[in-house]
């Protein structure tokens, strides 16, 4: 996968990948996620990303990722308070 808003391309971590499967979330939701949400940095590498999908009956899904050689999804959430 590659992320044309970072310009980089992007790694799943294993914990990731588990929790995207345990939550229901598609590669295709991840990279739209990964493109088009609400971003919120915590630092100049690190950062979280956010967005609403109207088809899910859960709330927002939220991504830790931190900026390196390449995008690095850490984990993949839902069903949270906003900040």
């Amino acid at each position: 996968m590659f992320s044309e808003r970072f310009g980089l391309s992007v790694l799943v971590t294993r914990h990731a990948r588990e929790r995207m499967f345990q939550r229901g979330v598609s590669e295709i939701e991840l990279h739209d996620l990964l493109e088009t949400g609400v971003t919120r940095y915590k630092d100049d590498s690190r950062l979280w990303i956010a967005k609403e999908f109207d088809f899910r009956s859960d709330n927002l899904l939220r991504v830790a990722v931190t900026l390196e050689a390449r995008l690095v999804v850490k984990t993949v959430m839902h069903y949270f308070e906003g900040e």
